[in-house]
């Protein structure tokens, strides 16, 4: 008989009366304008400056959103994919079509404003949109977590990456459509939920990892025809929005995809650390050492879902592989913590571990800006001491900060998010710790997956295995021929 922890209900998750839901919507909306609105008055001392560089280092307040304005075209009228711009490596736009469709929609809504402030303009527009996509993530996200959608949204809102990240990129478009495809997912409409992921690939690349874990719980729980609409629903939408592009516009489309290969060595990843002490960053070595890394810890990732007692919640992997990404990466920009903070929620909605994430996306945060500070200003950077005083006060040090201490800001990240990974890991191994199934729940955003029965699992097959009687060859026959 198998144990209690390796046997789900069968009844579906309890989700709260949409009522109860109803009522809660208005409190989340709230809370998560005020955090967006807060987050935009944050990035006021480098508007009113036109965002220059050493402002926008010195008050830690840096966007991409107004410089790649001007610096792609987007002010002399070209047109994302299909029209050139100045430069050396990139000459055209380097997103996915999904976000430079967004950015030449807001370009065309800014243009009535006249070409005289038309940067700040869409600047403007730009984080109104933004906020109301951190509304649809906080909101899907919420309603998934189920009787825990109070917390899981306020968690979310409230969180300071969400303050300090909203406006630095497009990035909170991709994060609010991967929350919708869970949201579908959670509600059993996987060919929908492949539409929305699709489409959120098509705005960021890491939403493609989704496709892993989902595809590692199908198959435990043998649920084939749902994965199948799944990836059917992400492939097409995914050509719907690309193949445009791709036939009349290929040197536009495939520029991110070179830019993403060629790129160097990120002042937030582990590598940046690993280079200064040693590591070749030959292009080919480093996405080599990137890519096996990462595909190690996949494969980690793989057994840990088939071998677990019982099989993982499907926030517990995505969490898990997401991580696994960023932690192998050769890019982790400060606006990727957007990326974690629904899975990090709905995986393991306990606030401790929670809140010492984000205390180390807070020091990276100020971290990477106050080195960048130094590598422009010539004063000698600051020490560790020097650096203390300047973050209770909320003011650069005159010349930044040491490699040291910049170091001593990764690992706060770095260390912190793995932490939290290893934590969602152990609440796998035993699911007695998972606050979501200790309080009766299966799987909440799991759909399909959510109190169906294993098909198949490693334990299950050592089981069987163990239990199988050793039956002499010829037995059966023998047995066939004289009944009893």
């Amino acid at each position: 008989m198998p144990s209690p922890s390796s046997t789900p209900p069968t009844a579906d998750t309890e989700r709260p009366p949409p009522s109860r839901f109803v009522r809660l919507v208005p409190v989340l909306t709230g809370v998560t304008a005020l955090v967006c609105l807060l987050g935009w008055v944050q990035k006021q001392p480098c508007a009113r400056n036109g965002f220059d560089f050493v402002k926008t280092t010195t008050y830690a307040c840096y966007t991409d959103v107004y410089p790649l304005f001007y610096g792609r075209g987007f002010a002399d009228g070209k047109l994302a994919y299909f029209d050139s711009f100045p430069g050396d490596d990139i000459r055209y736009i380097e997103y996915p079509v999904v976000s430079g469709f967004f950015m030449q929609v807001v370009t065309w809504l800014s243009q009535p404003f006249g070409k005289d402030g038309q940067g700040m303009v869409f600047f403007n527009i730009t984080a109104v949109l933004l906020a109301l996509l951190a509304i649809v993530a906080v909101l899907a996200t919420a309603y998934v977590a189920g009787r825990r959608s109070l917390r899981v949204g306020l968690m979310i809102a409230l969180s300071p990456a969400l303050l300090l990240s909203a406006y630095i990129n497009w990035d909170l478009l991709a994060v609010a459509l991967s929350a919708l495809a869970v949201l579908a997912w959670s509600k059993r409409r996987p060919a929908l939920a492949g539409a929305l992921l699709g489409l959120a690939i098509a705005a960021k690349f890491y939403p493609l990892l989704f496709l892993g874990p989902l595809f590692l719980l199908c198959a435990r729980s043998g649920q084939w025809r749902a994965f199948g609409r799944l990836f059917t629903g992400t492939v097409v939408a995914w050509l719907a929005v690309n193949l445009p592009i791709m036939i009349f516009a290929w040197d536009g489309w495939v520029q991110f995809y070179r830019f993403s290969q060629n790129r160097g060595i990120d002042w937030g990843s582990i590598f940046f650390y690993l280079q200064d002490h040693g590591l070749e960053s030959a292009d080919e070595h480093l996405n080599l050492l990137g890519t096996g890394t990462f595909v190690l810890l996949a494969g980690g990732i793989a057994v840990l879902a088939w071998a677990a007692p019982r099989r993982p919640r499907l926030a517990q992997l995505l969490f898990l592989v997401v991580v696994a990404f960023m932690l192998s990466n050769k890019v982790w920009s400060p606006q990727f913590a957007l990326w974690l903070l629904p899975l990090a929620v709905l995986a393991r909605p306990k606030l401790p571990a929670f809140v010492v994430w984000q205390i180390g996306e807070i020091i990276y945060f100020f971290g990477i800006w106050w080195y960048l500070l130094s590598v422009k200003v010539e004063d000698e950077p600051s020490d560790l001491g020097a650096t203390v005083s300047a973050v209770l006060s909320l003011e650069a040090p005159p010349g930044g900060i040491s490699d040291d201490v910049y170091y001593l800001a990764l690992f706060a990240r770095f260390l912190t998010v793995l932490a939290m990974a290893i934590l969602v890991v152990v609440d796998i191994l035993r699911p007695s710790l998972d606050l979501v199934r200790r309080d009766g729940d299966d799987d909440p955003a799991g759909g399909v997956l959510d109190g169906a029965p294993d098909r198949f699992s490693l334990s299950a097959l050592r089981a069987r295995k163990t239990k199988a009687p050793d039956v002499p060859r010829g037995t059966s026959e023998t047995l066939a021929e004289n009944p009893a």
